[in-house]
């Protein structure tokens, strides 16, 4: 029995708040994280008037424009599983990867499984900050995205816009890899 290829792809969402069901997701941007240039962006309509004014401040988004020129959620779910699809095949696992996963990830899920019925991703997610942390024990406190730049180098840098964001996490996902951990250790792009 063979084993199937993981696909990792990094994931990066803009929200209007810090819970699924109550804020909206407004915008998604995922891209392969060994070929971030393969990659899925949308804006998604609110399906809530609620907000917490920090948030939308940080993404620079705003409810009623969304809701004028987003997405319909389910449109945009759709098209973000028949991305995935494409990307992964049939003979791949899919492995959700973010900065902060439980966060990005809980807001996918929620969408995935209200609109979609299903998450593509399953139950699979690699958060960055704690496979830095277990790469170099460090304390979580140094699991910032600052102090992981500062070891790491990166050459592209964070902007609230999710896609960027999600070409920039795979950036640091691949650096941790390269620089951080033992060679030949999992975590390689599938052929």
């Amino acid at each position: 029995m063979s084993e199937k290829r993981e696909i990792f792809v990094s994931v990066d969402v803009e929200t209007s708040g810090p819970i699924p069901g109550e804020y909206s997701l407004l915008s998604i941007g995922a891209c392969s994280a060994f070929a971030p240039d393969e990659a899925f962006s949308c804006e998604l309509k609110p399906i809530s008037d609620k907000f917490d004014p920090k948030a939308l401040e940080v993404t620079g988004l705003s409810l009623a424009t969304l809701a004028q020129t987003g997405e319909e959620p389910r449109l945009a779910m759709e098209k973000f599983a028949r991305w995935l699809g494409d990307l992964c095949g049939d003979d791949a696992t899919i492995i959700f990867v973010g900065f902060n996963a439980p966060f990005d990830w809980s807001f996918i899920n929620y969408y995935f499984h209200r609109f979609l019925g299903e998450n593509p991703f399953g139950f699979t997610a690699l958060d960055i900050k704690a496979l830095y942390m277990g790469a170099t024990d460090c304390s979580w406190a140094d699991t910032r995205s600052s102090q992981i730049a500062q070891n790491v180098a990166p050459t592209l840098t964070g902007t609230h816009d999710a896609l960027a964001d999600a070409r920039y996490q795979a950036e640091i996902f691949r650096l941790i890899k390269t620089k951080l951990l033992p060679q030949g250790k999992g975590l390689s792009p599938a052929p």
